[in-house]
């Protein structure tokens, strides 16, 4: 598996597809602010939009990782007329603007609050993806057509067929981010580094094993200090700090399958039981057993 299939195995994804839009100009769309875990979603299918003073085009997406209020709007929205909608396998919102028309599919990816905190904090307030045109978004823009043509066109399986399709666009999505970003923070940092790949790797696929600077820099081919300072550069973070987030990721999801504390702490590598699950407290404010027993989100 590489390291980016990895890293999304650690930090489970729901995603809704919704609602279909089609405005006619001038008009509004006001998103509220959403709960921790709950990153809001535009696809623009056809037309334009205008977000916080930038333009998005036909095939470009935007998330809200950490469900930040936003506004999109042609025109102006105080001259936009009302919006009125119509339920059915997606909820459809138009409006009686006579200008330009506009397609937006919304929906959300919900996370784990608490489980998928790493993964959140590596991704930027607003992050913003372009499709048309580009071939390294080839699969996306495939994406976003069969979505399109389901949601306007309904047959059936078509309910079945949005929710398969829609789980898959937050993978292709990141991924896209990720070769077309100039700078990426975090864990996605480490990830588009091209020289760091062997190590991420190896902490991905062996997080019980006890990594040393040495060892990781060894498989880099790099000497220790220029290791560690591509790698603070790269993640803003030193390697035993992502190692330990992602060997506490990877406890999360051995806790939501039911295995024991114990279990799962010599699964991520600690030898004793209390300093795993002071390590895990330490991440999610709770112990193994608490968290465990949580209820779901």
């Amino acid at each position: 598996m590489d390291s980016l299939s990895h890293l999304l195995s650690l930090y489970p994804v729901q995603t809704a597809l919704d609602i279909r839009c089609r405005f006619g100009a001038p008009w509004v769309l006001d998103h509220p602010g959403t709960p921790r875990g709950v990153a809001p979603y535009h696809l623009i299918v056809h037309g334009e939009a205008q977000v916080d003073g930038q333009m998005l085009q036909t095939g470009d997406i935007i998330v809200f990782p950490h469900g930040h209020a936003h506004q999109l709007h042609i025109g102006d929205p105080a001259q936009a007329s009302p919006m009125h909608g119509t339920p059915g396998l997606l909820r459809f919102e138009t409006n009686d603007g006579a200008g330009p028309q506009t397609d937006i599919l919304c929906g959300e990816f919900r996370f784990d609050a608490d489980g998928s905190a790493g993964l959140l904090a590596a991704l930027p307030p607003v992050l913003v993806v372009h499709t048309a045109g580009r071939p390294d978004a080839q699969s996306l823009r495939h994406l976003l057509r069969m979505l399109q043509e389901e949601a306007e066109t309904p047959r059936g399986g078509s309910a079945a067929i949005i929710r398969q399709l829609a789980s898959a666009l937050f993978a292709l999505l990141i991924r896209t981010w990720l070769e077309q970003a100039l700078t990426v923070p975090g864990l996605f940092g480490v990830l588009a580094e091209r020289r760091l790949q062997a190590a991420i790797n190896g902490m991905l696929t062996a997080p019980e094993k006890p990594w040393t600077l040495e060892d990781l820099a060894e498989a880099s081919h790099m000497s220790r200090a220029t290791f560690a300072r591509l790698f603070k550069q790269a993640a803003n973070a030193t390697p035993a700090d992502v190692l330990a987030q992602l060997r506490m990721a990877r406890a999360a999801r051995l806790l939501d399958d039911g295995q024991s504390a114990g279990a799962v702490g010599e699964a991520v590598g600690y030898q004793s039981e209390a300093a795993f699950n002071r390590a895990f407290k330490r991440q999610y404010g709770v112990g193994p057993g608490a968290y465990r027993r949580r209820a779901p989100e």
